[in-house]
């Protein structure tokens, strides 16, 4: 009887594939030399250039009220920005929905805001709920952002998040129609939570 023979499994060891990080230099040169426009609609977030959702009719008239909402109560008091970038490290520049940053005469015109000036983040998510819970939200931590707010259009409700520990919030609460959002660096500005969702 003839027996078959076999022949030892071979194995190729392949590298670890080695990911390039951009940084926001890297990032600010790519739209100096025309590689990013202002119609692609991208953020940096933790090295990699990421695709921002369309924006739908109901995500935009939040903003635009929110907007309204922010700029009646904080005239002079603090500088309110829609959908401009923030830089929070070395590797990520996102552009929340809305940001309430420390007052300055000149409006952020000679240098965008950092960390630093930032007193509120505010995202507002229909499509965008898992990343802006589970990417936005611990990059705003880290960064130390001292409060975020969630507006989830989905299922009615803001989620409002404070005290920023590590990659996390230690404060979280979630308020719903009939109930008021009272920021927590500025007391004067409370909103009905009907008034943002509309």
């Amino acid at each position: 009887m003839a027996t078959i023979g076999t022949t030892p499994a071979t194995f190729t060891v392949v590298p670890p594939l080695v990911h390039h990080r951009f940084t926001v230099g890297d990032y600010h040169r790519m739209g100096e030399a025309g590689i990013l426009t202002e119609r692609d609609r991208v953020e940096l977030i933790r090295g990699e250039i990421v695709m921002m959702s369309p924006i739908g009719s109901k995500h935009a008239g939040c903003v635009n009220a929110l907007m309204e909402m922010l700029v009646v109560r904080l005239v002079g008091a603090a500088s309110v920005q829609v959908q401009n970038p923030i830089g929070l490290d070395k590797f990520s520049e996102p552009q929340p929905d809305l940001s309430v940053l420390k007052y300055r005469p000149d409006s952020y015109r000679s240098a965008s805001p950092v960390t630093a000036d930032v007193l509120l983040v505010i995202e507002v998510a229909d499509s965008t709920l898992e990343s802006d819970r589970g990417v936005k939200l611990p990059l705003y931590a880290e960064a130390g952002i001292p409060e975020y707010w969630l507006v989830d259009l989905q299922n009615e409700r803001v989620e409002v998040y404070r005290t920023p520990a590590g990659g996390s919030y230690a404060e979280k609460q979630v308020l719903a129609r009939g109930e008021r959002i009272v920021c927590g660096t500025f007391p004067q500005l409370a909103l009905d939570v009907a008034a943002i969702l509309g």
